[in-house]
């Protein structure tokens, strides 16, 4: 007895028409139908067999437009339960959508793109609904009740002396930086103590920073702006070479997790790193990136506790607390102190408020108590993303997960643009390894994936863990 199309999925008005041949015009009409609706999200389609029959074509050419349709992220298919319009949210009819003037969004929905993501897993942010909202108001009243009067005024551009005296102790007995609160520069961000340096570094003579292969595109563009060349560092299973070309007069690298590969600079190319800037005179620019969240290793000092005069320390407050802070530090060698203040500016020019509360929060041991927490809620989300990955797609490997707030879930080869797209389609927001590939970088390209664990707040984490288990290969 023929199947039925009761138990094959639902009857389809398809017109496989156009210019393309039968395969593009058949995934033509089915992208039009879920795109506009007809075919709502969840709903089975019929088996390549029983669609072939019906429509009078082979069999290949409904399994291969089914196979684009799930590379694009419209459809899924799993063993056991057919192949199935993706869940997202599906765009409205022309006649009922948005008009684009009233939310941004309706133009892109008559369009066929996706809307706004429900789910977001990209790195570099922490669970923002998990900051520590009543002891952070703690700290603020005290510090604005014992603050000095003269703490209200220009201020000096270095930054408040109170933030400074805690940093350099915190630094000292957390990640083992020699300092004194004199060398430390106060920044409102990464990116802000990244342009002062490269201002620096250009009125000393410096004409090319080395930088990682894999890294943030916009760190680069600041120092280009500085009319500094970068040109890119290779990178193996060791972590980044530190071989640094011989034209170059400092070098940008984030030993303690490297970002976005999730890997410690091994201890051989760190004493080679710093023994290049002893024999050079060049400098290394640390990025102590996640360097306090460790789950399954020994933390791993920083570099500046090798050689506190040819390694510029730069750390922020954004992972651990929150980046609308603008708040973060840059702990220099004596003989830059001095410049580096001077390319500051005249005045402070970041919230003293900011600075005091930060201040008081790490000296009460707050902070202290908040990373702890942090550290441990993080990595039960760790583990819960490298289980779920395992048990739902075992073609994919996560790696770079020792520390940090992110994890590299390495594709099959040739599947990341395909997967992000059914991501984005799913109402997912993912990033993928290429994004942080540096133009010049000599490595075989890599498929993955930068997975961004810390960034839903709890009640979204579920969702977003499932989302991605259902795009991933």
């Amino acid at each position: 007895m023929a199947e039925s199309w009761a138990t094959l999925g639902v009857d389809l008005h398809l017109e496989p028409t156009g210019s393309g041949g039968l395969r593009r015009g058949l995934t033509d009409a089915l992208r039009d139908a879920v795109r506009t609706g007809r075919l709502a999200p969840g709903t089975r389609l019929p088996s390549s067999r029983s669609l072939a029959v019906d429509l009078g074509i082979a069999r290949n050419t409904v399994a291969e437009a089914y196979a684009d349709l799930v590379a694009e992220g419209w459809l899924t298919a799993r063993q056991g339960s057919g192949t199935r319009v993706a869940e997202r949210v599906a765009a409205a009819p022309p006649s009922a959508a948005t008009p684009a003037g009233a939310d941004g969004r309706g133009a892109a929905q008559r369009h066929g793109r996706p809307a706004r993501p429900t789910y977001s897993l990209l790195p570099g942010s922490p669970d923002l609904a998990a900051f520590p909202r009543t002891e952070w108001l703690r700290a603020a009243r005290r510090a604005l009740a014992t603050a000095p009067y003269d703490a209200l005024g220009y201020g000096d551009p270095r930054g408040r002396p109170e933030l400074r005296t805690a940093l350099a102790g915190y630094l000292a007995r957390v990640r083992g930086v020699r300092t004194d609160p004199e060398a430390i520069l106060i920044t409102s961000g990464f990116a802000h103590a990244l342009r002062i340096l490269g201002t620096v570094l250009k009125a000393r003579g410096v004409r090319t920073v080395a930088v990682e292969s894999y890294g943030l595109d916009a760190y680069r563009g600041l120092l280009r702006q500085a009319g500094l060349a970068t040109p890119a560092l290779a990178y193996d299973d060791l972590g980044t070479d530190t071989r640094v070309p011989g034209d170059a007069g400092a070098v940008l690298l984030t030993p303690a997790h490297q970002f976005p590969m999730g890997t410690a600079l091994h201890p051989d190319r760190r004493a080679a790193v710093v023994d290049w800037a002893r024999h050079t005179g060049g400098l290394v620019l640390e990025d102590d990136y996640d360097g306090e969240f460790r789950y399954d290793r020994q933390p791993v000092g920083a570099l500046q506790g090798l050689d506190p005069d040819r390694v510029v320390y730069l750390g922020t407050a954004s992972k651990s607390l929150a980046p609308g802070l603008r708040l973060a530090w840059t702990v220099l060698p004596p003989a830059l102190a001095q410049e580096a203040a001077a390319a500051k500016g005249g005045i402070d020019t970041v919230g003293v408020l900011e600075q005091l509360t930060l201040a008081e929060f790490i000296t009460s041991g707050a902070y202290d108590r908040h990373v702890r927490s942090s550290r441990l809620r993080y990595r039960r989300r760790r583990d819960a993303l490298a289980a779920s990955v395992a048990a739902r797609a075992p073609e994919v490997t996560v790696t770079g997960i020792a520390a940090g707030l992110h994890a590299v879930l390495r594709l099959p080869t040739g599947l990341e643009q395909s997967v992000i797209q059914a991501a984005a389609w799913q109402g997912l927001a993912l990033q993928g390894l290429s994004f942080h590939r540096h133009e010049e970088a000599v490595a075989e390209p890599l498929d993955a994936l930068v997975v961004g664990y810390a960034t839903p707040p709890d009640s979204a984490w579920a969702g977003a863990l499932d989302a991605l288990c259902r795009v991933l290969p």
